[in-house]
C-alpha cells in the first residue's frame, strides 16, 4: 500500500465498500458526537467523512487535532445509512472506518477559517493566501484558471498557430503605462524594463516570417488597482497573424472565445458568433461606453433638436451653445415613487455630474418638471419618436458630447441594474471597431494619438496626408463582453512611410520615432508583412466565468490595492551590498 494513499478523498463510491485504502489530507471540520467522531477529510479533489468510536487510539489522536492538521489514515470503507447519505457529496454514500492515523503535520490556531465561505478582511485574506485558496470557492476558481487556460491554448492549437516566448527583460517604452525598471549590474546606470505587453516583439515575429503567433504572456505595469485590473502583473493571450485584414482577425479569434465561454459558461448562454460590430461613435451614442454591456436592452438617444428654442430654458441654453441633450428611458417605471428619479438625480450629482433631469409617465400621464416646461404636446412627440410606452419614464444626460455621453452611460448601467433589467445568465459579445485614429489633447493644445500609434489608418497615406486628422479612422478594435474589456487590437501600420506621416501628426519628429521605436521601424526597413493581432485578458476572462466581481478572486497570489504582497512582504528594501553592486543610491523623498 502506498505510504500516504491509495485514493484522493473524491473517489470512493459504494463500490469500493469493503476494501482498505488509505486517504490523506487536511481535517477540514470535526463532529463530536459522544461516542462517535466524525472529521472531514479534505485534499484538492475533495472531501471523504472519517468516522472513528472512542474506544479507539484513532479517536485519540482526531479529537485533540485542530482543524488543517495533515493527516494519513487508513480504515475500511463503510455504506452510510440510508437517512445518513449526503446527496450534495459525491463521496456522500460512503464513509471510511478508521483503523489507523497518523499525524503528517498539526495546524497552529488558524487566523482565518477554512471551513466556511465567511468574508474576512482582505489583508488577512492576502497575508494568509496559501489558507485562503484552501477555501472552497478560490482554490475552485483557481482551477477554473488552469482549465480555461488549457482550453484556450488547445484551441489556438487548432487555429493554426505556434506558440512562441518573447523576452522578459527588455527596453522601456515611452508609450502606455509606466514601466517597471530593472537596473543591470553589468551595465551601471543603466536599466532593463519589464514588458507592458509583448507589442513590438509579436510584430517582430511576423515581420521575422512566423505568420501565426500566440503566447499566454505575462505583463508588468506599474499602475493603479481597479476591480478588474491587478496592479503589477497580469496575463493576456496575446496573438498576431500575418497577411490578414480585420475580418481574418475577428474570424481566428471568435471560435476560441466562443468555444471557451460555452465550455466553462454551465447554465449561462453564450452571444453566438460572429459577434455584433458596432462602430466606436455609434456606442458612444446609444451606450455611452466604449465597451457597452449588451445585456442591458436601454439604448440612448440623442434628442438635442427637441430642445432647440425648448420652453425648458436650460436645455434649450445648452443646445444652443452647441452641446447636447441625451434621454436614458427607464422602463415601466409608473409604480416607482418620485424619491427613484430624485435618487437618481441625486447619484449623478454625487458622481461629479450637474445631475439627472426626468420625465415621469403613469397610464400616459406626464410628470417630472421638464415635461411641464417642455409642453405636453412637443413632450409626447419626444416620447413618440423613441418609442416609449404610457409607463415608461425618461432621464437626460446635457452639457458637453464627451460628459454628457459619459453621464449618460453611467446611468444607463444604474437604470439596468435598479430595474434588474440585466440577465445575469448570458455571455453577450461584441467588436468596437472604427475608432479614431487622433483625438485633442485638450491639456497639451495639441493632437495626439487616441488608442495605439501602432495602427493602420483606414485610407492609409493617402488619409494621412487629405483628411482631418480628428476623421481620420483607424483599423482599432476591442472586444468586450457583458460591459468588460477583454482586449485591444489592431491590424498594423507595417510601413515604415506612413508611420513616419502618423507620427509627424502627433508631433513627433523622424529621429524621435527612430530613437523611440528603433527595433520596429528598422525591422519594417528590410520587408514587412501585413499584420494584425490582439490579446484578449486572461484574469478578465476567468473573472467572468467565475462570476466575481474583483479580479483578485482569480489570481493565485495577487498584490492589495496598493501593489503590496503582503504575504511575501514586497516591494522591500534592497540591502546595501544589493545596491553598491548595482550602482545605486535610494534618495528618500520628502516627507509630506
Amino acid at each position: 500500500m502506498h505510504a500516504y494513499r491509495t485514493h484522493t478523498c473524491a473517489e470512493l463510491r459504494q463500490t469500493h465498500v469493503g476494501e482498505t485504502v488509505r486517504l490523506s489530507g487536511w481535517v477540514h471540520r470535526k463532529r463530536d458526537h459522544g461516542g462517535l467522531l466524525f472529521v472531514d477529510l479534505r485534499d484538492h479533489y475533495g472531501l471523504t467523512q472519517i468516522v472513528t468510536d472512542v474506544d479507539s487510539e484513532a479517536f485519540k489522536l482526531l479529537e485533540r487535532l485542530r482543524a488543517e492538521s495533515v493527516v494519513t489514515v487508513t480504515g475500511r470503507v463503510v455504506a452510510r445509512a440510508p437517512e445518513a447519505v449526503n446527496p450534495n457529496l459525491p463521496t456522500g454514500a460512503i464513509e471510511v472506518r478508521a483503523d489507523d492515523v497518523a499525524v503528517c503535520s498539526t495546524a497552529q490556531e488558524l487566523p482565518m477559517p477554512v471551513a466556511g465561505e465567511a468574508d474576512y478582511p482582505e489583508d488577512i485574506r492576502l497575508r494568509y493566501r496559501y489558507l485562503d485558496l484552501r477555501r472552497e470557492r478560490l482554490h475552485a476558481n483557481i482551477v477554473l484558471r488552469s482549465n480555461v487556460i488549457a482550453s484556450i491554448r488547445r484551441r489556438m492549437i487548432d487555429q493554426g498557430f505556434t506558440e512562441f516566448q518573447t523576452p522578459i527583460l527588455t527596453a522601456s517604452s515611452p508609450e502606455g503605462a509606466r514601466d517597471y525598471l530593472v537596473p543591470s549590474r553589468v551595465h551601471p546606470g543603466k536599466f532593463y524594463a519589464l514588458p507592458q505587453a509583448p507589442q513590438m516583439f509579436k510584430q517582430l515575429l511576423m515581420v521575422a516570417g512566423f505568420d501565426r503567433y500566440f503566447q499566454i504572456a505575462p505583463c508588468f505595469r506599474d499602475e493603479d488597482a481597479r476591480a478588474d485590473r491587478s496592479p503589477g502583473e497580469f496575463y493576456q493571450l496575446d496573438f498576431e497573424m500575418s497577411f490578414v485584414t480585420q475580418d481574418d482577425v475577428f474570424n481566428a479569434i471568435e471560435p476560441v472565445l466562443h468555444g471557451v465561454f460555452e465550455e466553462f459558461a454551465g447554465d449561462r448562454s453564450v452571444s453566438a458568433a460572429p459577434f455584433p460590430r458596432i462602430p466606436y461613435r455609434e456606442a458612444m451614442l446609444k451606450y455611452g461606453s466604449d465597451k457597452p454591456d449588451l445585456r442591458n436592452p436601454i439604448v440612448i438617444t440623442d434628442v438635442s433638436r427637441h430642445f432647440e428654442g425648448s420652453g425648458f430654458g436650460l436645455f434649450a441654453r445648452i443646445v444652443g451653445g452647441g452641446d447636447v441633450v441625451r434621454a436614458i428611458p427607464a422602463p415601466s417605471t409608473a409604480d416607482k415613487s418620485r424619491k427613484f428619479f430624485d435618487d437618481m438625480n441625486e447619484w449623478a450629482r454625487a458622481e461629479g455630474h450637474a445631475g439627472l433631469g426626468y420625465i415621469t409617465q403613469k397610464n400616459g400621464e406626464l410628470g417630472g418638471p421638464i415635461a411641464k416646461n417642455h409642453g405636453e404636446e412637443a413632450t409626447r412627440k419626444l416620447i413618440a419618436e423613441l418609442g416609449l410606452g404610457p409607463d415608461d419614464g425618461i432621464f437626460f444626460a446635457a452639457g458637453k458630447e464627451a460628459q454628457a455621453a459619459k453621464l449618460a452611460g453611467a446611468a444607463r448601467t444604474r437604470v439596468g441594474e435598479q430595474l434588474g433589467l440585466i440577465d445575469a445568465k448570458r455571455f453577450e459579445f461584441c467588436w468596437i471597431v472604427d475608432f479614431p485614429m487622433y483625438e485633442y489633447d485638450e491639456e497639451a493644445k495639441k493632437i495626439d494619438f487616441s488608442h495605439n500609434p501602432f495602427s493602420m489608418p483606414q485610407g492609409e497615406l493617402e488619409a494621412l496626408e487629405t483628411k482631418d486628422p480628428l476623421d481620420i479612422l483607424a483599423y482599432q478594435y476591442d472586444i468586450v463582453c457583458n460591459g468588460v474589456e477583454l482586449s485591444s487590437g489592431a491590424i498594423r501600420n507595417h510601413r515604415p512611410d506612413i508611420m513616419y506621416k502618423a507620427f509627424e501628426i502627433a508631433g513627433y519628429t523622424r529621429e524621435q520615432v527612430d530613437t523611440n521605436f528603433a527595433g520596429m521601424i528598422n525591422a519594417f526597413k528590410f520587408g514587412a508583412p501585413p499584420h494584425g493581432g490582439s490579446a484578449p485578458g486572461i484574469d478578465r476572462i476567468v473573472m467572468l466565468l467565475a462570476d466575481e466581481p474583483n479580479i483578485r478572486e482569480v489570481i493565485v497570489f495577487p498584490m492589495n490595492q496598493k501593489a503590496e504582497d503582503l504575504m511575501m512582504q514586497a516591494p522591500a528594501p534592497a540591502t546595501p551590498k544589493q545596491l553598491r553592486e548595482l550602482g545605486i543610491r535610494v534618495v528618500e523623498q520628502p516627507k509630506g
